[in-house]
């Protein structure tokens, strides 16, 4: 049976004990049993019974090639992280033409009367009222924005959207501290901090950090950037030069997808 956690204000840890449970932020040089031990020391969330949901991860109308992400990707475990509930005004930003997260939290959130808004261009509008989402969700996009200094704005948009209390979920691949994140970025990685440090310069707070999505098995040293992972898998340049070997494609295919970061940020009550 699939299950969600229970979201209400008595339920969730005051930031400073989150924040005194999470693990540390991956460092240069750490080594895969570090990496290994970051996850290890999460604390899982807090499971209970939501039909609904299990439905909409469960359903025949998800496409395949989304379904087979699903071990890698945790839909349940990190929907479950981020305090998603019946009934809540969700904004994805920038979901693409995949949808990967659409084909879940469109019909569920249809299923029990809450909204779902897919947002393409945030500063020209959020899609919904200043101060009426409960959630507003980014997924592997930071790398972009922060290459052509849409951070800062895209994050006072996500602020004034958010109601007191909302939640800003993130979910982006990440590279290890100390790192420039103008050197990271073009490879589709950025440092943790960098994320944390621009959600709060726009007034977020912290609330809590998961291992969720780590992969220790992901140095993130690939011919193509993340790129180079599945899903996209690419193995060549455009003009076909470059091209991995066959072994080579099969070792990068074993690492799986990304290691990830997975924050959960809080806008103020006042």
């Amino acid at each position: 049976m699939h299950l969600i956690a229970l979201f209400a204000a008595a339920s969730l840890a005051a930031p400073a004990a989150a924040l005194a449970q999470t693990p540390t932020l991956p460092s240069v040089g750490e080594t895969p049993a570090q990496r290994v031990a970051r996850r290890e020391a999460m604390t899982p969330p807090v499971l209970q019974e939501d039909e609904q949901l299990q439905s909409a991860i469960g359903s025949n109308t998800r496409p395949a090639a989304d379904v087979a992400r699903d071990s890698q990707r945790h839909p349940l475990e990190t929907l479950t992280f981020w305090g998603l509930r019946p009934g809540l005004t969700v904004v994805e930003i920038e979901p693409g033409r995949g949808g990967w997260w659409t084909h879940i939290l469109e019909p569920y959130l249809g299923a029990t009367g809450g909204t779902y808004v897919a947002v393409a261009k945030p500063v020209e509008s959020m899609g919904v009222a200043d101060g009426t989402a409960d959630v507003v969700l980014v997924a592997r996009a930071f790398h972009n924005w922060s290459r052509d200094g849409r951070t800062e704005p895209y994050l006072t948009a996500f602020f004034k959207a958010l109601k007191p209390g909302g939640i800003l979920a993130v979910e982006q691949h990440r590279s290890v501290e100390g790192l420039n994140v103008a050197t990271t970025a073009p490879t589709g990685y950025v440092p943790e901090s960098y994320v944390i440090r621009a959600a709060q310069n726009a007034g977020f707070v912290l609330e809590a950090r998961s291992e969720i999505n780590a992969n220790p098995r992901d140095d993130r040293e690939h011919p193509f950037g993340v790129w180079s992972l599945p899903p996209i898998r690419k193995s060549a340049e455009s003009d076909g030069s470059n091209a991995l070997t066959p072994e080579q494609r099969a070792a990068l295919d074993a690492i799986g997808e990304s290691d990830r970061m997975t924050l959960r940020f809080r806008k103020p009550e006042a």
